[in-house]
């Protein structure tokens, strides 16, 4: 019998669209199906904590906390303000102490204190990023696009893509406060968008949407330094459109990475080389979808499944990597608008 997941998918309410869909997932055959939505506004992205007790989100309201039960139904804990508008990404430490929230439109970093029941305390600090950025079509304007603890958890990261730099902050795990320690400059006008590390903490991986490239680090944890090794485009050659280099996530065994082309329509998919670390471009295929906004990579099997926000749908889809192509392996699965996707296992 084939494990058993539940999968939560966030999306902009827009139209019918109501809110947090929760979904039956199966790995073995790629199926999903709706158990139901609860209704909450926007919630376009989604969190699960590292014990996967807890779901967070986004909405118009600022955060909201749910319960997952055994079954993995949600029960709202509760929603807290952040002192501004509605962030746009949001992360926990390992043992779910603080929630960490980016601020696209206000550009601003804000720390809560979670509580033992998992609910949402208040502030315990806040920055509005500020400085002129780069790029006129982003209002010259400091936009916050995700937040993230470093894997020590000595330093918060804050990835601005108006300033175009990655704020590094020293962090009290007393008081929740933090203290500027250094900034990763990114290239001017490259509009740096998500980070995620590797299992080993070892490198650090970084989108720029402006710029569609993918950027490597080497981390060095005692001062929070990082040291650039690659930079490698998203996009096939000679291409001139419209792109926005977004999501990116790693294969389970950390070889490949995966990272979504929302205007160009596709996933780029790269091979990591384990005596370089350098990064060699695999493919970059269609997601049979409109504006991939995330991904996930199936458990248990060379898979991944892609959240279309403009198409309304989710696609499924088996990686060959030595034949350097991706397969349609599942029907596509109509939701509307989706932003964002996790999965759990029961």
């Amino acid at each position: 019998m084939s494990d058993h997941y539940v999968a939560y998918v966030g999306s902009y309410t827009r139209g019918e669209s109501k809110g947090l869909h929760i979904l039956d997932f199966c790995p073995e055959t790629l199926e999903f199906k709706l158990r139901e939505v609860f209704e909450i506004n926007n919630p376009s992205f989604v969190h699960l904590s590292y014990d996967q007790k807890f779901l967070y989100c986004n909405c118009d309201e600022g955060v909201a906390s749910f319960k997952i039960l055994k079954d993995g139904s949600l029960v709202l804990i509760n929603k807290a303000n952040v002192n501004g508008l509605r962030p746009c990404y949001l992360s926990t430490d390992r043992e779910n102490r603080f929630l960490v929230t980016a601020g696209y439109h206000d550009g601003k970093l804000t720390v809560l204190r979670l509580l033992e029941d998992g609910s949402i305390g208040g502030v315990t600090d806040e920055v509005f990023m500020k400085g002129l950025g780069s790029v006129a079509g982003r209002n010259y304007r400091c936009h916050v696009n995700c937040a993230l603890f470093t894997p020590d958890e000595q330093y918060l990261l804050a990835v601005d893509l108006g300033m175009d730099q990655v704020k590094i902050y020293e962090f009290d795990w007393a008081t929740g406060k933090i203290t500027l320690h250094d900034i990763l400059r990114c290239e001017l006008e490259s509009g740096p968008k998500h980070m995620i590390f590797s299992a080993d903490g070892k490198y650090a991986y970084l989108t720029h949407e402006d710029k569609n490239y993918v950027t490597k680090y080497a981390y060095e944890p005692e001062h929070a330094v990082f040291k650039k090794l690659q930079s490698i485009s998203t996009l096939p050659d000679h291409y001139e459109g419209v792109n926005s280099a977004i999501t990116l996530k790693l294969s389970e065994d950390g070889t490949h990475l995966f990272v979504t082309n929302s205007g160009h329509n596709s996933v780029a998919i790269f091979k990591i080389d384990p005596q370089t670390q350098l990064l060699e471009r695999v493919c970059v295929l269609p997601t049979s979808g409109d504006y991939p906004r995330d991904i996930i990579v199936v458990p248990g099997r060379d898979s991944f499944v892609c959240a279309n926000q403009e198409s309304n749908s989710l696609t499924c889809f088996d990686v060959n990597y030595q034949g350097r192509y991706i397969a349609m392996a599942a029907a596509p699965v109509p939701i509307i608008c989706p932003t964002s996707i996790k999965i759990k296992k029961l």
